[in-house]
């Protein structure tokens, strides 16, 4: 009767599961809260959001937007997480799509490794698969935001890297005698890296917007949640319209980050002799062990 009753309990899970991913991908009518919601949204991202596309007809594409409008309704915001897919040049729909389908692949992967343990005879209780499926399902939900982080954790290490440079060749070009705007864009063209080329784009942005470009240059860093371009827009905007304080200024930021990155190398570099260190004294002590073993085994023997 219990194995009845579970079994029903585990099929009207997955019939409710099925239920659900139909009734998110099935466009329905759009309510008053989802409306007003996405006008926010593209009134926080500004004309540089260029105008709203055609609702996109592959699965992919509709399960991102249904549920990126799934989460302006419900108000989760995610800036973080926002700001690293910015980092890595990656839209929000097209992250929450993976995130649902990787899920989706967890929650039937769950049962078949269930179906393959229960083969071998390792399991009989129907609600092993149910746990199963919600704990890889689950996993596989959780598994593109660590990637994300990571890799936009490496990609702002290297911003910040190509920034202290640019902050130099800014400088330069002041005491060259080009006013600032000049001497902002001129150190940007100076390489076609990626990072370079998002800064050189927001200032271009700026001209056709009409800011100012340290404000552009403020926008960037927190889109892209880099803490020092928020810094040098502050800068720039207190000390605009005096040139000696400007080179002044970038010199010495640009100092200071050189300086910090050497600290960051240097602590990363006494990481891993640490770890080196720990492994050879377990390797040492292995050894030693291996070493003592059989004289210890012929002593208690005697």
């Amino acid at each position: 009767m219990n194995t009845i009753f579970l079994t029903s309990l585990v099929g009207a899970a997955v019939g409710l599961g099925v239920f659900g991913l139909i009734r998110a991908l099935v466009p329905g009518r759009r309510g008053s809260v989802a409306t007003v919601a996405r006008v926010d949204a593209l009134r926080a991202a500004g004309p540089s959001a260029g105008p709203v596309g055609p609702t996109p007809t592959d699965l992919k594409g509709r399960l991102g937007r249904r549920t990126a409008e799934f989460y302006l309704r419900q108000g989760w915001e995610q800036r973080s997480l926002r700001a690293d897919l910015a980092v890595l040049d990656r839209s929000w729909e097209g992250f929450l799509a993976t995130k649902i389908m990787l899920a989706a692949v967890g929650l039937i992967f769950g049962p078949i490794l269930f179906a393959l343990a229960w083969q071998l005879g390792l399991g009989v209780s129907p609600v092993i698969p149910v746990w199963l499926g919600l704990l890889f399902g689950g996993v596989f939900f959780a598994l593109p935001d660590l990637e994300v982080r990571r890799d936009a954790a490496d990609k702002r290490k290297d911003l910040r890297r190509v920034l202290g440079a640019y902050l130099d060749l800014v400088s330069m070009n002041l005491a060259g005698g080009r006013g600032l705007p000049e001497a902002l864009m001129a150190a940007a063209e100076i390489s076609d890296g990626w990072a370079l080329l998002r800064i050189r784009s927001c200032l271009a942005d700026a001209r056709i917007t009409g800011i100012s470009q340290w404000v552009a240059l403020g926008n960037l860093g927190e889109e892209l949640g880099v803490e020092e371009l928020r810094d040098l827009s502050v800068t720039l905007g207190l000390v605009a319209d005096d040139g000696a304080k400007i080179r002044e200024s970038l010199a010495s930021r640009a100092e200071t980050m050189r300086h910090r990155e050497l600290a960051e190398i240097e602590g990363t570099a006494g990481e891993n002799s640490q770890s080196m260190l720990v492994a050879q004294l377990l390797l040492c002590a292995g050894f030693l062990v291996f070493l003592v073993f059989p004289a210890a085994m012929r002593v208690f023997q005697v």
